[in-house]
């Protein structure tokens, strides 16, 4: 098993990456010596694969589990669903010596995070990711959230979790469309950050498209010890985790035209990574030939590269509306090579509208 610590003081925890350990996670909980009770949240899918087996090895460390089913999806991350954690944590008696626990991916670790930070202001939690995206992600860094009809993860906190267990395993039973977008953010790291794993991801895609063992350990921590570095510098998003949203501006709209539906949040940001770099060639950030390498790379896992019909004006006034803005100003992620990228706090309408017409 490898481990991986965020250093952030009292705030601080591991990421544990292995394999077949569900079982034993109870066995990596003692510092959670006053907890008794613990609610596992979920949805239907993750918990008929792995429900009985997580709730067998929470018990080893006496504690009392429940479980709350949340459906599945993007459109299911709501204030609504949360209400129906709530509800159970507060008819069931649950205080803050109990522990969340995350078990599925991006949405349910995002959903649960936030009910965590909120209920009785603040109990534990963690993340226990079930998809490569959040494996990678959404389960590390404490950003947690709901989505607003208008606009993603508007509604949310920051708030860390007390450990983030990855267990391999649990990508065996993930569809190969939900694996693929889990690459995306893959990519991500690679152009935000690492030629060497941008490299690796050129020449492995066969490999790790199969779930090739040591491809996946390496490119699941090499991921998550970047996240954790830019984490430990920034973890309030004050300006240089800002660098983690690259494709995220044009994929967030994407994500909120669609109604969350039409695209699962790694195809939605692989699409934003390609229009995101040809914005950084048209304003001279970066050579084409970087724009065709990250189209490239998106292509060759079998993700999305084209914009969805909508009007530039229906984009960009989605835009303003995301998290990111500021000022009432567009902010971009842009690339100048790959492992190297600037944040823009304001990047004209002219400009986007030019590229999204392109």
């Amino acid at each position: 098993m490898k481990k991986l610590r965020i250093d952030l003081a009292d705030r601080s925890y591991d990421i544990l990456i292995g394999r077949n350990f569900l079982s034993r996670l109870g066995d990596h909980l003692s510092y959670f010596k006053s907890a008794r009770r613990a609610l596992v949240v979920t949805n239907p899918v993750v918990n008929k694969f792995y429900g009985k087996v997580l709730s067998e090895g929470l018990q080893s460390a006496g504690l009392e589990i429940e479980c709350a089913e949340i459906p599945e999806g993007e459109a299911h991350k709501t204030l609504y669903d949360a209400q129906t954690v709530y509800d159970h944590l507060i008819e069931n008696q649950y205080d803050r010596d109990s522990l969340l626990v995350a078990l599925g991916g991006g949405v349910i670790g995002d959903l649960t995070g936030f009910v965590a930070a909120t209920f009785l202001r603040g109990v534990p939690y963690i993340q226990v990711p079930t998809t490569l995206l959040s494996q990678v992600d959404s389960s590390v860094g404490g950003k947690t959230a709901v989505n607003h009809p208008q606009g993603k993860n508007l509604i949310g906190a920051f708030y860390q979790p007390r450990l983030v267990a990855i267990d391999l395993d649990t990508l065996r039973s993930l569809p190969p469309d939900e694996f693929r977008a889990g690459m995306a953010e893959i990519i991500k790291y690679g152009v935000i950050e690492d030629p060497k794993l941008f490299a690796f991801l050129e020449k492995n895609s066969e490999k790790i498209l199969n779930q090739d063992t040591k491809c996946l350990e390496t490119i699941i921590e090499t991921s998550c010890a970047i996240k954790a570095k830019v984490i430990e510098l920034d973890e309030r998003e004050s300006n240089y985790r800002m660098v983690l949203n690259f494709g995220h501006t044009i994929g967030h709209a994407i994500e909120a035209l669609t109604s969350y539906s039409q695209f699962k949040h790694g195809e939605a940001v692989a699409i934003g990574m390609v229009y995101a770099a040809k914005l950084s060639c048209q304003l001279g950030k970066c050579s084409e030939g970087v724009v065709q390498k990250i189209e490239a790379l998106v292509e060759k896992f079998g993700l999305p590269s084209n914009l969805p019909q909508f009007s530039a004006g229906e984009y960009i006034a989605t835009m303003y509306r995301d998290k990111k803005a500021h000022n009432k100003n567009i902010r971009f992620v842009l690339v100048r090579d790959i492992g190297t990228v600037e944040i823009v706090d304001r990047v004209a309408e002219t400009d986007i509208q030019k590229v999204l017409a392109s």
